[in-house]
């Protein structure tokens, strides 16, 4: 991994660590009061926003709440950064001998792409073989690790990477596999307005860099992997 200065360490004044948004440190969780401060910050630049809007009056009825729904809003779509991947998945790692191929298909992918704050969707396809030695995770906890890492500001490629860091880190297993196929609203609502055009991005580590073993797992997902 890129050796970086993580930021997350006291970054609110509190004592408290914060998530950090590059690596794949085990911090602590961003106090209540942290959230708090958010809202009120968002709601304060909504209302700015909102106001900067020609002919718009943002004391109407339909306005009038809408900063602070917004904020609350925001809040939830980036609570990735008050939560760990390590505090989701626990003590939910078995010592089961299982040495085959683990594979979860259709994880539902809900993040915001940094460059426009604008929303990108679809879904995760992931797969390992466990390493018997250390053993296997609870199913569960797959849709966790996207979750926590797709709530926060993404790039779809980053968000595929570190899917795989993690789970590489956590599980140590002969290999790990991640594919991720979304729609992006900031094309398609915006710029070029390609509608209904999809982004997949693939990630592998390990026994999944050979071809035989991927074409495996695309087999299970009747993935045409030819080109990967």
């Amino acid at each position: 991994m890129t050796p970086h200065n993580c930021n997350g360490c006291d970054a609110n004044g509190t004592g408290q660590s914060l998530i950090c948004a590059t690596c794949t440190c085990e911090l602590k969780v961003v106090p209540k009061s942290t959230r708090e401060h958010q809202v009120t910050i968002s709601e304060k630049a909504i209302q700015e926003i909102i106001g900067a809007i020609p002919c718009e009056d943002s004391t109407r009825e339909g306005l009038r709440d809408t900063p602070r729904r917004f904020a609350n809003a925001f809040a939830d779509l980036t609570r990735g950064y008050s939560r760990s991947v390590d505090e989701e998945v626990g003590a939910a790692i078995f010592g089961e001998k299982h040495d085959g191929m683990v594979v979860m298909k259709g994880i539902p992918v809900y993040s915001l792409c940094e460059h426009h704050l604008l929303p990108f969707f679809g879904v995760a396809h992931i797969a390992y073989i466990p390493d018997p030695d250390v053993g296997i995770v609870g199913l569960s906890k797959f849709n966790r690790i996207v979750e926590v890492l797709a709530k926060r500001l993404q790039v779809q490629e980053r968000l595929t990477t570190e899917i795989v860091e993690n789970l590489d880190r956590l599980l140590k297993p002969k290999g790990v596999v991640a594919i991720l196929t979304c729609r992006h609203l900031c094309m398609e609502m915006r710029g070029v307005r390609c509608k209904g055009v999809t982004t997949t991005t693939v990630q592998k580590r390990g026994v999944f860099l050979n071809s035989v073993t991927f074409g495996e797992f695309c087999s299970l997902l009747n993935i045409n992997d030819q080109d990967e």
